[in-house]
């Protein structure tokens, strides 16, 4: 229609939208907003906007058992792969014991690890992206465990 043109004209010499403009404008929105929805798809393969935060690594506990001095070698590389380890000495006799614990601690020490003795036999080995809080005093624990050579 050419008194449309015209009018389109004055309209727009006054900064006044038409009509067929704002459709127009909106028409430009929507096909906007499909674009950026379509991106977002092939950016997550997903169609809502709902998108799932990576997790964290999960932390790895590893109870071990050993009754050969050989094991002690094991329970340093769960060390060395960032998990803390418990360790159990309960069946082991006492001067092979005392073989792993020193095995152990040596690696504790050499990878600036943490090591908390739990009971007689038993034994928290942990890296050094832990850090273990421990409620009772050292003198107390060291009181209430009876087994002199793990003093």
């Amino acid at each position: 229609m050419p008194g449309s043109n015209l009018m389109n004209k004055v309209f727009g010499f006054l900064g006044i939208e038409s009509e067929d403009e704002e459709e127009d404008i909106e028409n430009e929105d929507v096909v906007q907003e499909e674009e950026e929805e379509e991106e977002e798809r092939k950016l997550f393969g997903r169609k809502n906007k709902v998108v799932n935060m990576p997790q964290a690594n999960q932390i790895k506990m590893v109870i071990s058992q050993p009754t050969t001095f050989e094991q002690s070698e094991e329970i340093c590389q769960y060390l060395k792969e960032r998990k803390s380890c418990i360790v159990n000495l309960e069946y082991v006799n006492k001067d092979v014991a005392r073989r792993i614990v020193d095995f152990i601690s040596g690696g504790v020490y050499a990878l600036n690890g943490h090591i908390q003795k739990i009971s007689n036999s038993i034994f928290l080995i942990a890296p050094a992206n832990y850090d273990i809080a421990n409620e009772m005093g050292r003198e107390e624990v060291k009181s209430k465990l009876s087994v002199s050579w793990l003093k």
